[in-house]
């Protein structure tokens, strides 16, 4: 029995970190990707090894359809949240970036492109493209016919594709947009970050209902120009701000004397910003004090 249980948790320790990703990348919320790994592990431990040839893909089979089960509550609660949600970000090591893939499959945009799949179009997606799963190990984990999830697979490549941002994103043009954002709170120039501002640029604000945020996405430039230029010139003087890595990707951690007001991440592309995504609701503020491990 010691040594049954002594393999079942190498096993589950080896693949945690990924276990993780896939129930993260499932659900957008660490909380909840934790909740699903601790139900991974009650079910993994009643397995029998002996019958498993492959343990990551089983393990990943069975982090799959808990955190369905999950997605779908949790889609019934969103519908009740307050203003935009966001998902919950991540302090990543800068390392996750060196993997392109893994990193803009975490990254706040693909995320958001990915909330807008159904669950089961969201797991044969994150399964396939980002973790390379088979076929029948996927078919097996979402309770689908090969044929059916290889027309799913097909479904959603098309639906991510017609909506995720253009191209991969430069970390180089990311630092340097988060730089202007950064100069505009310290010195209140706001005109460096002004410029570089997409024509459609869209910005979305979490609150959560908890702290004030915008109530509905802000789209076009002229209309989040006048927000940044009424906002940042207020932020009291104990403001500081920090670069950091969120979800792969460059962004900026704001404080207010020692606390966390909010977590800055951006979209850039061809050197103007897309997209801005600021969360500020503190239940989604706990992962960015320590580094999250994520990995493929």
């Amino acid at each position: 029995m010691s040594e049954r249980m002594d393999s079942a948790t190498e096993a589950f320790v080896t693949h945690r970190n990924l276990l993780f990703t896939v129930a993260y990348e499932l659900l957008g919320s660490a909380a909840d990707a934790e909740d699903v790994l601790q139900e991974t592990w009650l079910r993994w431990v009643d397995v029998d090894l002996d019958e498993v040839r492959n343990h990551r893909a089983y393990l990943v089979q069975i982090t799959t359809r808990q955190a369905l089960t999950r997605l779908r509550t949790l889609g019934r609660r969103r519908e009740s949240y307050v203003g935009p949600w966001l998902p919950e970000p991540l302090l990543t090591a800068p390392d996750v970036a060196e993997d392109v893939e893994l990193a803009d499959s975490v990254s706040m945009a693909m995320l958001l492109v990915l909330e807008t799949l159904t669950p089961t179009e969201r797991a044969v997606f994150v399964l396939r493209e980002v973790f390379a799963l088979e076929y029948d190990e996927i078919a097996e984990a979402v309770g689908k016919s090969q044929v059916a999830v290889r027309q799913i697979a097909h479904r959603a490549r098309n639906h991510v594709a017609a909506r995720r941002p253009r191209g991969l994103v430069s970390a180089a043009e990311s630092r340097d947009a988060l730089e202007a954002f950064q100069r505009a709170i310290e010195t209140g120039d706001l005109q460096g970050l002004l410029d570089r501002l997409a024509p459609d640029v869209v910005l979305l604000g979490d609150g959560g209902g908890v702290r004030q945020a915008v109530p509905r996405p802000i789209v076009g430039v002229d209309k989040v120009a006048r927000l940044l230029e009424a906002g940042l010139p207020k932020l009291p003087g104990d403001v500081s701000v920090e670069p950091v890595q969120i979800n792969g990707s460059p962004a900026l951690i704001i404080r207010i004397g020692d606390e966390i007001d909010d977590v800055v991440a951006m979209r850039v592309e061809d050197g103007l910003i897309t997209g801005l995504y600021i969360v500020r609701n503190p239940e989604k503020l706990s992962r960015v004090e320590l580094e999250t491990a994520v990995t493929r």
